[in-house]
């Protein structure tokens, strides 16, 4: 994340930030750039090297809220036929695939609760166990009403514009834009959701993988709380993108976030190829950042 003035380049196989003095991060050890500052510049092959290296590059607008993403053009073999399947995938089992995905999302929702310290837990989980194939009661409507109530309390509104909403909305932008970098790994097409079918809308498969992750931003906002009384600092918004170093469980054991975000994916991709009806979809245990084992 750059939040100063900086001149980004390529040299050989680094990224170059020309600050006060010059550092330089391998491209391969780059999951996602964020420019935060109106005084960034690059060169057109730092961009070119971000599609090579499957970098999600974001850029923030003039609320410092990310406004857009660049990801690798149709760069996976596979695309073309991705694409087909998505297309062409069943109804049932695209709303299997979409009960899996807010029955979890209900059912960290809950677990956000627990680790908050607020009340609500069972009724969460009443919810979760009560979401049918499609969700056609529309559990996943009627959690979150209840859900944010608890979390934030009963006059708390989405829509009101006060810290904790900016805190929401920038840590979701950031996961979107991980999710969307990775189905673009796997040769998915953002656009076509399992759920989410707006014709204006590009990340409509993001948006339907998202939910489940979601409240680990809602847990790190209740825990930290706002920092200042008007708008994200430059450590608030760190802070939220360092979430995509923080520990969730898996069926396959616990991992980061971004490893997560792959196995997710690759589970969406089995949905398409195989016609499975489960997803691989994380679990929500804490804030603690993920560690190297040596």
């Amino acid at each position: 994340m750059i939040s100063r003035p900086a001149k980004l380049r390529r040299e050989h196989y680094s990224l170059a930030i020309e600050q006060e003095e010059t550092a330089f991060v391998p491209f391969e050890d780059i999951a996602v750039i964020v420019l935060n500052h109106r005084e960034i510049t690059l060169t057109h092959p730092v961009l070119s090297a971000c599609a090579e290296y499957g970098i999600g590059l974001y850029a923030t607008g003039s609320n410092h809220q990310p406004s857009g993403v660049f990801l690798p053009f149709l760069s996976h073999s596979r695309t073309t036929r991705m694409m087909r399947r998505q297309l062409n995938v069943a109804k049932p089992t695209t709303k299997q695939a979409w009960a899996c995905v807010v029955r979890r999302k209900i059912e960290n929702q809950a677990a956000c609760l627990r680790l908050s310290g607020k009340k609500g837990i069972d009724r969460l989980a009443s919810y979760a166990r009560r979401v049918r194939s499609g969700d056609p009661d529309n559990m996943e409507a009627q959690a979150a009403a209840f859900y944010f109530a608890q979390l934030y309390g009963k006059d708390f509104h989405r829509a009101e514009e006060r810290w904790t909403n900016s805190a929401l909305d920038y840590g979701y932008a950031v996961l979107r834009g991980a999710i969307a970098r990775g189905l673009v790994a796997h040769g998915l097409h953002p656009t076509v959701g399992l759920f989410h079918d707006s014709e204006q809308n590009a990340f409509n498969l993001a948006d339907d993988l998202i939910e489940p992750f979601r409240p680990l931003v809602d847990l790190h906002v209740t825990k930290h709380g706002a920092t200042t009384e008007g708008e994200l600092i430059p450590a608030d918004k760190a802070a939220l993108v360092a979430l995509l170093n923080v520990d969730v469980g898996m069926p396959q054991g616990r991992m980061s976030v971004l490893s997560a975000i792959e196995y997710a994916v690759e589970s969406l991709v089995r949905i398409y190829e195989e016609d499975t009806k489960e997803l691989d979809l994380p679990v929500l245990i804490g804030l603690q950042a993920h560690r190297l084992e040596c």
